[in-house]
């Protein structure tokens, strides 16, 4: 008997139900695991699925879901080692760093109580961000030193050890946009602008949409990027500032793509489905 495909997915939002209508298209059994309803057996024989996609986006479900998986011998899209990685935004800064690759000036503050002196000699306007976390929650721009206070008291109050890390970046004078590209084993597959008159461009606060087509230099340094973070699928931003040099910011490994759907021509769907199928040894194509 064929076995299913685990996906893992506490919630389904737009992009699960595609992904999910696209494998169940192909013929593909899948099971949908919740992880946080899911009991792993750590001393189990191999979980009887033929691999796992993984959606979740908790990240700290996700890393200790598919290190658990892994362990049990599954394979796993993305794989524990990229999300580990991509979850952390420092930790994704350094390894984009060991590879020559350019990245917005940045600084570490491992408690709030003391950044304060560092933010102002850092300069100001900054970015300061949660290591962890999407759609820009909890990312401040300070533009003075009162500015600063106030939001390291407020990390301060915060409860998770991970949010008294004060991770602190240049503040880029972006063209009014970023690009969002979807890279897949280290080929891109589609690239978009992220358009808005806010400073935070997510589409997740609304932000517009548009076609990128990709230069050659746009090209090279998202296959770089890849190479530095690791076989996946991968949605990578890259900020461009207003003399037109990129600069990779962050790197996501459970990208969203309801934005791309509308602009892109290419079947990022299938393309996605493409690549998973491809890791699980299921084959590819439609």
């Amino acid at each position: 008997m064929d076995l299913p495909v685990a996906v893992l997915a506490s919630r389904i939002r737009l992009e699960e139900k595609l992904l999910l209508a696209e494998l169940r298209r192909r013929g593909t059994q899948v099971e949908v695991i919740d992880t946080r309803r899911a009991l792993f057996e750590l001393d189990e024989r191999r979980p009887p699925y033929a691999g796992v996609i993984t959606r979740e986006i908790s990240h700290t479900r996700n890393a200790y879901a598919t290190r658990i998986l892994e362990h049990a011998g599954l394979t796993v899209v993305n794989g524990a080692d990229v999300i580990a990685l991509c979850g952390d935004k420092l930790l994704t800064t350094l390894a984009l760093r060991a590879a020559g690759l350019p990245v917005p000036r940045a600084a570490v503050s491992l408690s709030p109580e003391h950044a304060l002196d560092h933010l102002e000699s850092f300069g100001f306007p900054s970015v300061v961000k949660p290591v962890n976390g999407s759609w820009g929650h909890l990312s401040a721009r300070p533009t003075d030193r009162n500015s600063a206070e106030i939001l390291l008291e407020h990390r301060a109050a915060l409860p998770s050890p991970q949010h008294q890390v004060v991770y602190v970046q240049e503040y880029v004078d972006k063209p009014g946009r970023d690009l969002k590209c979807y890279v897949m084993g280290g080929e891109v597959v589609g690239v978009i602008y992220k358009i808005s008159d806010e400073w935070r461009t997510n589409t997740a606060r609304g932000g517009r949409v548009e076609r990128c087509e990709p230069d050659e230099e746009l090209t090279k340094l998202l296959r770089a990027t890849a190479d530095a973070i690791g076989d996946g699928v991968l949605g990578i931003d890259v900020l461009e500032d207003r003399d037109g040099r990129y600069l990779v910011n962050e790197v996501n490994h459970t990208p969203e793509f309801h934005g791309a759907l509308e602009v892109l021509s290419v079947d990022l769907v299938g393309a996605y489905v493409d690549f998973a199928l491809d890791r699980l040894g299921l084959g590819g194509s439609a």
